[in-house]
């Protein structure tokens, strides 16, 4: 199973603003005038940092789990499932060619599913995972 969400710091500097830093993603790091503002940028930045991790085929760092003072920031729903994706065929070793001829498609296809600015249905993207043994799923969660 993946999860989709990371743990961030969220802390006030000396100027008001939010500072957003994500524990497993270094090179991360936001800010915004409000706590608010400071969320939405994080999950902007977290997308950004991932989408190109994704297009450049680099590894995805797992996430570790939320600790105190500490607030789960989640993936962008529209990378997700790319991200789902990515991970099981890395996890078993699959190729974009293996995948697309065992879905009967063009290979192409398969790595339109891995681009992150290409808007993918989700039902192809849960078909690919279906082949790959995996079940796309949602969790809606109250806010903390």
């Amino acid at each position: 199973m993946f999860a989709f969400a990371y743990p961030a710091k969220f802390s006030t500097g000396r100027d008001g603003r939010v500072l957003v830093e994500f524990v497993d993603l270094p090179r991360v790091a936001t800010d915004g005038r409000d706590e608010r503002e400071a969320f939405k940028e994080a999950m902007d930045a977290l997308g950004s940092d991932l989408s190109i991790r994704l297009s450049q085929r680099e590894e995805i760092p797992a996430a570790s789990a939320v600790k105190r003072n500490q607030r789960l920031v989640p993936v962008p729903l529209w990378l997700a499932p790319k991200l789902a994706l990515y991970l099981a065929m890395r996890e078993q070793g699959m190729s974009n060619s293996e995948l697309a001829r065992r879905l009967r498609v063009h290979e192409r296809v398969v790595r339109r599913m891995l681009d992150p600015g290409h808007a993918t249905r989700a039902e192809r993207i849960q078909a690919a995972l279906a082949v790959l043994g995996k079940q796309m799923t949602l969790e809606i969660r109250d806010a903390a």
